[in-house]
């Protein structure tokens, strides 16, 4: 396989023609944040905020000339805004829930047609977040639902790997949209379908942003009651963008007992609170250890602290899940435990997490009741 460097990425490039302007998108100095690595290439293209859905056909012809390069296995070109004096900015954000502009200049809302979209968050890694995000997913669809799961970790994406997907999406017969992975009964979209498990991905914020508005805006994710988001760790442009872009029903907010944990845990809830998302409440990951030879508990990381944070800030408290060897090798093994080992009792109890979101997202949508006068 012929070995591709950046000189050869550009060269390609040179050959997608900007259409207003007829030139050549390299010679605009449209292309940034250019990544090669094992075959594997990522870059942006800088628009005008204003015509970004007008020029994905652009995008898509650019990511299509640098696929057509002999040793590229994957590429990944999102459309990033530019300000005015050239340099990368995030586009202006509009109302939470809607998106690029319609006919007569109205906004289109975000996913009409998904009934709520929850985001699962930590202030720090390492707590599971992700393994809680999936068995979640997968919970709220034992329970009747129709669910899908977006894994919005550009940096660290693991949904391919824990829910047993490979391959790339593929697209409608226009080209334009994707259609989501199938896993276990679930919709899935992850930027790891994209590239290589070992590529990374060395981005700045704005392609960040970019590339999660298009796994939501051009992703074909249809009907769905619940659509779950695997949030990446911290309280930074992700989340940002998906407070701001997206109608979120509620967070869901993961940690561990120990006190550093909860320190970042406190501050992913107040984050969401901020931007005036409802948190839907908090679970404890690695609550306790159970020992498989003597039955013997061992509260590792200490034990109850979610729980009493939860207390202390008048969110509710969605459970606890074991830390067991279980649920580690059900979600290396692409099988999450709630799917993998459904009657054990590591699975009842993110169960109990799933039942506790659905209704707490189904109170969330009573309605108010009405006052008659006879």
């Amino acid at each position: 396989m012929t070995k591709i460097d950046e000189a050869g990425v550009l060269a390609a490039l040179a050959t997608v023609i900007e259409p207003d302007s007829g030139r050549d998108v390299v010679s605009l100095k449209m292309v940034s944040g250019l990544v090669v690595k094992d075959g594997n290439v990522g870059f942006s293209l800088e628009v005008d905020p204003a015509r970004g859905e007008a020029l994905e056909p652009l995008r898509q012809a650019a990511e299509a000339a640098v696929f057509a390069l002999d040793g590229v296995s994957s590429v990944t070109a999102v459309l990033t805004a530019h300000s005015a004096g050239g340099e990368s900015a995030a586009p202006a954000a509009p109302p939470r829930g809607d998106t690029g502009a319609g006919e007569g200049g109205a906004r289109a809302p975000l996913l009409p047609d998904v009934g709520a979209i929850i985001a699962v968050a930590s202030g720090k890694g390492g707590v599971g977040k992700s393994t809680v995000a999936c068995n979640l997913a997968l919970g709220l669809a034992r329970l009747g639902l129709s669910v899908g799961l977006l894994d919005a970790d550009i940096y660290g994406p693991s949904l391919p790997r824990m829910m047993g997907a490979t391959g790339r999406p593929s697209t409608d017969d226009a080209g334009k949209t994707l259609i989501p992975m199938a896993a276990h009964g679930l919709k899935c979209m992850s930027i790891g379908f994209m590239v290589a498990e070992d590529s990374p991905m060395i981005w700045r914020g704005p392609m960040v942003m970019s590339a999660l508005e298009q796994m939501l805006r051009d992703v074909a994710w249809g009907a769905l009651d619940v659509l779950v988001v695997d949030m990446p760790p911290g309280t930074g442009d992700a989340q940002l963008t998906m407070a701001q872009r997206v109608p979120l029903a509620g967070a869901v907010i993961v940690s561990t007992p120990q006190d550093i944990a909860l320190l970042d845990a406190r501050k992913g809830l107040n984050m969401f609170r901020k931007v005036n998302v409802p948190v839907l409440g908090i679970v404890e990951n690695m609550s306790f250890f159970h020992c498989p030879k003597c039955g013997e508990r061992s509260d590792i990381f200490g034990h109850g602290g979610a729980r009493a944070d939860a207390e202390a800030y008048g969110v509710d408290f969605l459970g606890e899940v074991p830390l067991h060897m279980a649920i580690r090798s059900a979600g290396d093994g692409g099988a999450p435990i709630v799917v993998g080992a459904p009657e054990s009792s590591e699975a009842t109890a993110f169960m109990t997490v799933a039942a506790a979101v659905r209704d707490r997202l189904g109170a969330a949508r009573k309605p108010a009741p009405s006052i008659t006068f006879s």
